[in-house]
């Protein structure tokens, strides 16, 4: 059997099994859990062989028992106190046993431990550049021209920055203070509707408090659609995959 005939197996299998994960759609059938389970199956194991490839023996192995050069001599030392993590890992195993149970406590107390301070951390490099870019002028500071002026220009088929770009990207034009104004609103409005500590009264704060919940339904009806136009991108790449690569039609 050569490569040709390989190839063309597994395009056959590979595309069998994406119809018979789409036959759901018609109903639960014996297809579709047996293509279900020996893709979890496959997933179980390609799982194993990352971690171990991809973080326990880069980031743990290789640490602990040091790094050989081609002469076989160590490049780097290793550092045997790793040794200790492996049964501190090992404990997480002992919750299949009833009596021995309480030991997957420890370890899963010293990740819960260190991930809920690397949160912290981890929050403000997440939001607070977002923080940041929210506090946007409002005023502009050039009125020589309503839209924003390019800051590149073409000569001689190629395009070039001018000179003066520098200070054409500090101006604000008022379109773009126009898009700061209505980013602002956007933002405090939705921030509005989250007031539950405070008693909306007035016909001002209501309608505020309403436009945020509008704003935000528009933003999560934009992030649905994004969401849909990209499972149906994977629908018709795996429809291509049927069409052109098993049945060679179209190519």
């Amino acid at each position: 059997m050569n490569q040709d005939q390989l190839t063309s197996i597994n395009v056959m299998l590979g595309s069998l099994a994406i119809i018979g994960l789409y036959s759901v759609l018609w109903k639960e059938n014996v297809v579709y859990r047996t293509v279900e389970h020996i893709f979890l199956g496959l997933a179980a194991g390609y799982s194993v062989v990352a971690l171990w490839k991809e973080t326990l023996y880069v980031q743990w192995w290789i640490p602990m028992t040091g790094k050989l050069t081609e002469e076989g001599k160590f490049d780097t030392p290793g550092y045997w106190p790793f040794m200790l993590l492996f049964p501190i890992g090992l404990m997480a195993y002992t919750v299949f046993n009833k009596e021995k149970s309480w030991m997957s406590r420890i370890p899963i107390g010293i990740i819960l431990g260190l991930w809920s301070g690397q949160q912290i951390q981890i929050y403000w490099n997440k939001f607070g550049p977002m923080i940041e870019a929210s506090m946007v002028p409002l005023i502009p500071t050039a009125t020589d021209s309503f839209f924003a002026v390019p800051t590149t220009q073409l000569i001689e088929g190629k395009i070039v920055q001018k000179p003066e770009a520098a200070q054409l990207l500090a101006n604000l034009y008022p379109t773009e203070a126009i898009n700061n104004l209505i980013f602002l609103v956007t933002l405090l409005s939705a921030l509005a509707y989250f007031l539950f500590s405070v008693d909306i009264k007035g016909k001002a704060m209501l309608g505020f408090n309403k436009l945020g919940r509008w704003m935000l339904m528009i933003g999560f009806g934009a992030i649905f659609g994004s969401t849909v136009m990209a499972r149906f991108a994977l629908v018709i790449d795996r429809l291509a995959y049927i069409w052109q690569d098993w049945l060679r039609l179209g190519v």
